[in-house]
């Protein structure tokens, strides 16, 4: 991958922290709220952050392709990557669910995709006004608010002996959360809404794991933050350890889901607990 020259990393960091802004702004307003299925809804603000990010993203890089969230037409473009140097995906809400509750962890993310794998990420979260970007060749950084971004310190030394922090998502904690606690006692369970920032919260150490099971997270979910995760050193794995693919093989090509359940975490802590994983899923098959 050809590093970002220093003047695209400062226009999509203010691309995303405008669209950030714009959703604050949004909320406090009135806003429409639809639904385009069971349990997926969408608002005004979706929308309207797609359309920007997705004219930015094109300014930015012409030659590339675009794959948002809420461009249908536009989600072609992953069945043709031949066409582009590199795809982009843009979720313009990470958790719209949280971010219609007037809950805070909601984000903005983007991801960029180069021959099935992912090199680039952004995750920015307009509450806590904070940004998470970086990929392989280019390391990891943030910016809080609109200072200059500094390097991600990584934690070291973690020490998971007596407690396990797992970030998992509502539904997944009510279909398996009982299973897995008996197959990891010491399994402490955390819920937050953006896939994006569940992913972080391992990255930055505060959890040992993130575990997603229903198959439901698409590739705009994913492919920014596993750029990030990848990049810090985790392991991005399914259930049996395969890395997680981005190839039409394994997503489903109608709704560019995963079919891959999906593993966040250390070399040491996906290595001692996939197996007591797989047992808890299986007494839930």
């Amino acid at each position: 991958m050809v590093p970002f020259p220093e003047t695209q990393l400062d226009q999509m960091r203010w691309l995303l922290r405008q669209c950030g802004q714009q959703a604050l702004q949004m909320a406090a307003e009135d806003f429409q709220v639809y639904e385009k299925g069971v349990q997926d809804y969408v608002t005004d603000v979706d929308r309207a952050l797609d359309a920007r990010l997705s004219a930015g993203i094109a300014a930015l890089f012409p030659a590339d392709g675009i794959v948002s969230e809420e461009n249908i037409a536009s989600q072609q473009n992953f069945q043709t990557p031949e066409r582009y140097p590199r795809l982009w995906f843009i979720d313009p809400l990470d958790g719209t669910d949280d971010f219609i509750q007037g809950k805070p962890h909601y984000s903005v993310m983007v991801g960029a995709l180069e021959n099935g794998v992912p090199t680039a990420g952004w995750v920015y979260a307009p509450v806590f006004d904070q940004l998470y970007f970086g990929g392989p060749g280019l390391g990891l950084f943030q910016a809080q608010g609109d200072g200059a971004p500094t390097p991600l310190a990584l934690p070291v030394d973690l020490d998971w002996e007596d407690t396990c922090p797992i970030l998992i998502g509502t539904k997944d904690l009510r279909r398996f959360g009982e299973a897995i606690a008996h197959y990891i006692p010491n399994a402490q369970f955390q819920t937050l809404g953006s896939f994006g920032l569940k992913v972080l919260e391992v990255v930055l150490g505060r959890a040992a794991l993130y575990v997603y099971f229903n198959r439901r997270v698409k590739l705009w979910d994913t492919t920014g933050p596993l750029a990030i995760a990848q990049t810090a050193g985790l392991v991005c794995c399914d259930l049996h350890g395969a890395p997680i693919g981005f190839s039409p093989a394994h997503v489903d090509p109608e709704t560019l889901s995963h079919n891959q359940p999906i593993l966040v975490g250390t070399p040491e802590a996906i290595q001692r607990w996939k197996k007591p994983l797989q047992d808890a899923l299986l007494d839930i098959a």
